[in-house]
């Protein structure tokens, strides 16, 4: 595919400032088809001329016009003529010759080629922007052809098209993108062969030693389960008191004269991947509705999948202003969130973009915190998190476990890896991106299944930092343990792969990232399900020591207290962890039930080894979540972080 160097500036141009431009002229044929009253027009207008933002966009995000009636009148204003697009009356032999995220991007697709009486041939275009000559030498380059003729269209018609015609490169560039450019990064190969070699020659090792030499097979395998399970503890401990104290945390100035105005606001996109959602949907447009942000400069993109028909129904019911875009994706393996938000992402129109799940209830005010943290972060910064945490954290044992679980993460642990200067894991929702670092870095990984934390770590190699914001989105915490282990399972088998993908070459990722950083990796990310997984041995070591003495008689008895006190002062570590995730939201009633963490952690365990048992089974499965369970859908939230944190000044 050809694309000339000024085509994308070009065509920015062609299809911003025109609206700009010929707003009075677009207004004036507003009004002569009594499409909007004049009070309306001229609040749309100076708000147009505040914040920059199209006149048509707008009156769109004011519900004050349908958008057909809107691209009539544009194309009065450019002279030309409103097309409606079918997508299957394109020229099939001519998607394979365009990039469809650059057609999306600026918003036009090619129907066909015309031949004349006289041989000539001509292209027929429909735009959702005023024709130019960059589409027309784009167009001419591509195809060889006479001459290009540009028809006027909506830009859904322009996106509803690509999705059908281009369906086969966009699955292609959403599933494979980053596997074909990056194969080293990607978790589409489960283990490669030198992974494999050093696993079987470990295997062969163990079963030999117990053999030959059982007593001290047993003894190294017990010193690396204790090493295991101790150093993923209390590298959390740390990490957490290091975010306890930290107040590095960026922010947008809290004083009404320093808030950023409208008019200095980028363009956002939303991208909320919706599988089997159909319960919540509605109370997702009302969550939405409630950000701070100018309606004209939010773009939210609802993504659905072709064989759920519910929950395109439930969406449709809940009639989206103008600024939601339901698109619905064409299907593909694997299915997974990671592969949906690619095919977003190249949708998306926004200079920043972030991720929301169906039922989350950002804070108002996220969105221009993230702005800020962006503006006086630098140009490093490729990500911003927000804190999660639930808004029924009361309604049973498992919701307050949750709660406190989610609370030491991301109040503490993240802000501490943030301040220690390692590699952070996004969480699956409120992580917040540039647009174009996150195309360079090839967007998600759509092999894995938790393909937040890897997108961490990936911006962190490419030199790319992340960072946290002081903000909260409150999301539904499981209220049944099975629903619970389905979740985690597939968080604790994406952490498995993240680990198997970045320790593929482990000299490459100490050069990449330095030694610091890759031990926060190994320790977190790798130590996390280790950790999990040496939990029942290691209690099983205590039972029988307890109650089967004798079993244990070839084992040196100062190895057993050593196990024994590291389980019992790992297992108080958990429990203070826990303890800890109360102060910084002042969640004080949710203190006793940290003394429960040593039982919580044996859910951990039993979700580990479903996920070790995935990853060689069922690696790429997306178990799906379900949502809308909780009775306390309109309960009153965990209390939001303040904005003086526990060591702060």
């Amino acid at each position: 595919m050809t694309t000339p160097p000024d085509l994308r500036a070009g065509a920015a141009a062609a299809f911003g400032s025109p609206l700009r431009s010929a707003s009075a002229r677009l207004g004036e044929v507003l009004l002569e088809r009594r499409l909007v009253e004049p009070e309306l027009l001229e609040s749309a207008l100076r708000q147009h001329r505040r914040v920059g933002t199209p006149l048509g966009t707008v009156l769109l995000a004011r519900e004050a016009i349908t958008r057909r009636d809107l691209y009539s009148a544009l194309a009065d204003v450019w002279q030309s003529e409103l097309v409606y697009v079918d997508p299957q009356d394109i020229d099939p032999a001519l998607p394979p010759r365009f990039d469809p995220a650059l057609l999306a991007e600026q918003g036009w697709v090619p129907l066909r080629v015309e031949t004349g009486e006289d041989g000539r041939t001509t292209a027929v275009v429909a735009a959702s922007g005023r024709p130019c000559d960059q589409v027309e030498e784009h167009v001419r380059a591509v195809l060889g052809v006479d001459a290009v003729r540009q028809f006027v269209t909506t830009d859904w018609d322009v996106h509803r098209a690509l999705r059908v015609a281009w369906r086969n490169q966009l699955i292609e560039s959403a599933v494979n993108s980053l596997r074909e450019r990056s194969p080293e990064l990607s978790a589409s190969r489960v283990v490669t062969r030198p992974q494999v070699l050093v696993l079987l020659l470990l295997l062969a090792a163990t079963v030999a030693g117990l053999l030959l030499w059982p007593s001290a097979t047993v003894l190294v395998l017990v010193a690396a389960l204790n090493v295991a399970f101790a150093g993923s503890v209390f590298a959390k401990l740390l990490i957490g008191l290091a975010g306890i104290a930290s107040e590095d945390v960026p922010r947008e100035p809290e004083s009404a004269g320093e808030r950023i105005p409208d008019e200095d606001l980028p363009m956002y996109t939303i991208l909320v991947p919706a599988y089997k959602e159909a319960s919540v949907v509605s109370t997702l447009m009302h969550n939405l509705a409630t950000l701070d942000y100018p309606r004209e400069k939010l773009e939210i993109l609802l993504l659905l999948e072709e064989d759920d028909p519910e929950t395109f129904e439930a969406a449709l019911a809940a009639a989206p202003p103008e600024i939601v875009r339901v698109l619905v994706l064409p299907d593909s393996t694997p299915k997974t969130k990671p592969r949906a938000c690619n095919i977003g992402l190249a949708f998306a129109q926004g200079e920043l973009v972030v991720i929301f799940d169906a039922e989350d209830r950002p804070d108002p005010d996220q969105l221009r915190k993230a702005v800020a943290a962006f503006r006086d972060g630098g140009d490093d910064l490729v990500c911003v998190q927000a804190a999660l945490n639930y808004f029924n954290a009361d309604e049973n044992l498992l919701t307050r476990m949750f709660t406190l679980e989610y609370s030491a993460w991301f109040d503490n642990t993240l802000p501490g890896l943030d301040r220690l200067g390692l590699p952070i894991p996004l969480g699956g929702t409120s992580n917040h991106f540039r647009v174009e670092p996150l195309r360079e870095l090839g967007g998600w990984d759509p092999y894995n299944v938790t393909e937040d934390a890897d997108l961490g770590i990936r911006s962190a190699a490419r030199g790319g930092r992340v960072a946290v914001i002081r903000s909260t989105t409150f999301e539904e915490a499981n209220v049944a343990v099975g629903n619970w282990i389905r979740q985690r399972s597939r968080w604790i088998k994406g952490y498995m792969q993240t680990c198997l993908v970045h320790t593929r070459n482990p000299v490459r990722l100490v050069r990449t990232i330095g030694v610091w950083k890759s031990l926060g990796f190994l320790l977190l990310i790798g130590g996390t399900p280790l950790s999990f997984l040496a939990g029942p041995p290691l209690w099983a070591l205590f039972l029988v020591s307890l109650f089967f003495p004798s079993v244990l008689g070839g084992l040196p008895e100062w190895v057993q207290v050593v196990a024994l006190v590291n389980l019992a002062v790992g297992n108080a570590a958990v429990v203070f962890f826990h303890l800890l995730a109360v102060f910084a939201r002042g969640n004080y009633r949710l203190a006793p039930f940290a003394l429960l963490a040593p039982l919580y952690w044996v859910l951990h365990s039993v979700a580990s080894y479903k996920a070790l048992w995935q990853l060689v089974s069922k690696p790429f499965y997306w178990e799906k979540t379900t949502h809308g369970l909780s009775t306390h859908v309109h309960a009153t939230p965990a209390v939001a972080i303040p904005q003086q944190r526990v060591g702060e000044q």
